[in-house]
């Protein structure tokens, strides 16, 4: 996870949200499908709001949609939602690494 050299889930957590920029913008890493894997020569990249992407693991597996907000490490996906009881749906936060990268959107 980076320079933790604590076990403790709650130290692993409280550096994950208090890391620097630096290293908080690897956190938002993603894998490239293959098109674009041979297309870009690189296997990861940072996700952007806009992207369009494919949940591979999870309850939501297999749902593709854009990504509407980029998180912590974490990324709200169109679809990927909970109903709540009063008919509100709200959207889940999915791991960055459990996304694959199908469409991106235009990078300097």
């Amino acid at each position: 996870m980076g320079i933790v050299k604590s076990r403790q889930p709650r130290k692993k957590r409280k550096f994950l949200y208090n890391a620097p920029l630096h290293l908080a913008g690897k956190f938002r890493n993603a894998h490239l499908s293959k098109e674009l894997r041979a297309k870009m020569k690189k296997r990861a990249v940072r996700i952007r709001k806009g992207d369009t992407v494919k949940i591979m693991k999870g309850k939501f597996r297999g749902i593709s949609g854009k990504v509407l907000a980029v998180l912590a490490a974490a990324v709200n996906v169109e679809g990927a939602v909970v109903k709540k009881i009063g008919g509100k749906e709200i959207p889940v936060a999915i791991p960055a690494s459990n996304l694959v990268i199908t469409q991106m959107v235009e990078r300097k």
